[in-house]
């Protein structure tokens, strides 16, 4: 149970972190980002498929995508991209 609430409270300063990045990440960085953190958030999806909103739909694709996957490996991944992410932009 501490692991994981370490893993959590990583998490969450990742979170916080990755939104203070000098520079806007690709489209496909802050896709791969979203389905993540609502995998972690919310589990698997629980929404029916925008038809008519194009960024409403890729950003349902992300998310479906990470479908199974575990809490915990979707916070470790959220993680490493993050990490990624603000190497590759700064904060």
């Amino acid at each position: 149970m501490k692991i994981y609430l370490c893993l959590q409270a990583e998490f969450n300063q990742y979170a916080e972190d990755v939104k203070k990045v000098k520079t806007r990440p690709t489209d496909r960085e802050l896709l791969d980002l979203y389905g993540l953190y609502k995998q972690v958030i919310a589990g698997d999806i629980n929404i029916g498929k925008p038809m008519l909103d194009v960024k409403g739909k890729a950003k349902w694709e992300a998310w479906n995508s990470r479908k199974g996957m575990s809490n915990e490996d979707a916070m470790n991944a959220y993680i490493s991209l993050a990490k990624e992410t603000i190497e590759k932009y700064g904060m």
